[in-house]
């Protein structure tokens, strides 16, 4: 399951993501969005994790929790629709 996690703090690391999110289950991949421009993380990313009842345990454990400071938007990620 692809998931979307927002309102992350700048500073944030995908390792850091990573690590927060394997406390539920196994990680397949995370990607932090970045500005082209600045390099400067842009607030939001995507990890995929295998197991969807993992997954959704993680999204319900964590969608509003604050960390760093400011309160995660985590919810399942919808396809670009362009």
């Amino acid at each position: 399951m692809n998931i979307y996690v927002g309102n992350l703090h700048y500073e944030v690391k995908e390792s850091d993501l990573k690590q927060l999110m394997e406390e539920f289950g196994t990680v397949s991949s995370v990607k932090l969005i970045s500005d082209k421009d600045s390099g400067r993380s842009k607030g939001f990313g995507f990890v995929e994790m295998e197991n969807s009842e993992e997954a959704n345990k993680a999204i319900s454990e964590l969608n509003g929790k604050t960390i760093q400071g400011r309160p995660l938007s985590i919810k399942e990620a919808t396809p670009r629709s362009y």
